[in-house]
């Protein structure tokens, strides 16, 4: 007697989309009810919503604005600098990709991406010409180089940070230029504005706040009584002032207190760089108790182990102690950062225009658009969420890499 074959069903897709879909939202019939009630309920929340944002908005004060978003009143006549800048952050990013992989390729294809659909985005030459529009597509081109550059030439990663280093400075270098220098006049720090400065305002802030902080949670720690009573009053006196406080005292005190025609001057002078200072001088004692946080978690039979091995102190604070303590407090430090960018709108208030203070401009400018106050505030949000969300992804990402919350 033979026995017909059984048939077997299709297995049921569990990856992808299709199959997170299924796991998360149709796993059972009372998923599946609530995930279609929960849906029905924000298309009737959402529709008017997302009927202006499609039918109704006018984003004629966004696009026909473009470039004082980007970079303020920089001068027509420089921007290629603007252009040259984007294009070292680009072959840096390729280099990246090779060498780092991970997090680095995924901000560099994304970036490729974005440079793509914005060198094609439909609008007209007034408001994004061809000159530009090239400047823009050749980025993807550069990052693809710098990619197939790292895989002909063994770039260790140290000396690519060394070059990102030196890139850093060479960026701040030519946008502002130098009336010594021909062909490369010095821009006054008043034209710089829209999304440069605010980004300009950032890495300054991140990249000297950082180690600042850590010095400031070193000495609060330290055994010297002096040090220590420094670093405290110093990190509470800062962190019990508002940062709009810093920014009025610097732009006001900082010029009747330092000394002009001193290696000091260009502060004195310099409104960008006194909001530098202030930013600067705030971050670094917040990120000073995230690090002091992160120290206190160091066991201190570790410390005990490495000085009966015959380490010194700074061996066991450089390779002991640090790299743990900053493991550990990686997603309260990228939450400072956070905060940072989206606290550098703040100096639109002593009158410098970063993206938030052009687009405040641009409706208190011009009456047509004084009804675009949305579309405009919703395009800047847009913006920061777009650089807080890249923040914390990459945040996730290195957390996951060492392992942070894992035993």
């Amino acid at each position: 007697m033979t026995t017909s074959p059984e048939i077997l069903k299709p297995p049921v897709i569990t990856t992808g989309p299709i199959g997170w879909i299924r796991t998360n939202l149709f796993s059972t019939r009372l998923n599946a009810l609530l995930t279609v009630v929960v849906i029905a309920l924000l298309y009737f929340l959402l529709r008017p919503s997302l009927t202006w944002l499609f039918f109704d908005a006018e984003w004629a004060a966004v696009t026909s604005n473009l470039k004082l978003f980007a970079v303020g009143q920089y001068p027509s006549d420089e921007m290629w600098r603007v252009g040259v800048v984007v294009l070292i952050v680009s072959l840096l990013a390729g280099l990246s990709w090779r060498v780092w992989s991970g997090v680095a390729r995924t901000f560099a294809r994304a970036g490729g991406v974005i440079f793509v659909a914005m060198a094609f985005v439909p609008l007209s030459l007034d408001s994004l010409d061809v000159e530009a529009r090239l400047w823009i597509l050749a980025n993807p081109f550069v990052i693809g180089l710098g990619y197939l550059l790292a895989r002909v030439i063994n770039v260790p990663p140290g000396r690519l940070i060394i070059a990102w280093a030196a890139a850093f400075v060479l960026v701040l270098f030519l946008l502002r230029g130098s009336g010594w220098m021909p062909g490369l006049p010095e821009v006054r720090t008043t034209q710089l504005g829209g999304l440069m400065l605010t980004i300009l305002l950032s890495v300054v802030g991140i990249v000297a706040s950082f180690p600042l902080g850590v010095l400031l949670a070193l000495g609060r720690r330290s055994s010297l009584p002096a040090v220590s009573m420094f670093c405290t009053l110093f990190i509470e006196l800062i962190r019990g002032v508002p940062l709009i406080t810093l920014l009025f005292m610097t732009q006001i005190i900082l010029p009747l207190v330092l000394p002009q025609d001193t290696f000091l001057d260009f502060i004195v002078r310099d409104r960008v760089m006194r909001a530098f200072v202030a930013i600067t001088v705030f971050s670094a004692a917040y990120m000073a108790e995230n690090v002091r946080g992160g120290l206190q978690a160091v066991p201190l039979g570790q410390i005990d182990a490495a000085k009966a091995l015959g380490l010194n102190g700074f061996n066991v604070t450089l390779y002991i102690v640090l790299p743990q303590a900053l493991r550990a407090v990686i997603p309260a430090i990228v939450g400072q950062l956070i905060t940072l960018l989206k606290d550098t709108s703040l100096v639109a208030i002593v009158a410098l225009l970063d993206i938030v203070g052009i687009g405040r401009s641009i409706i208190l400018g011009n009456v047509e658009w004084r009804g675009s106050q949305r579309e405009v505030y919703l395009f800047l949000a847009a913006v920061f969420w777009i650089f807080t969300y890249s923040m914390s992804y990459a945040s996730r990402r290195l957390e996951e890499a060492l392992g942070v919350g894992r035993r």
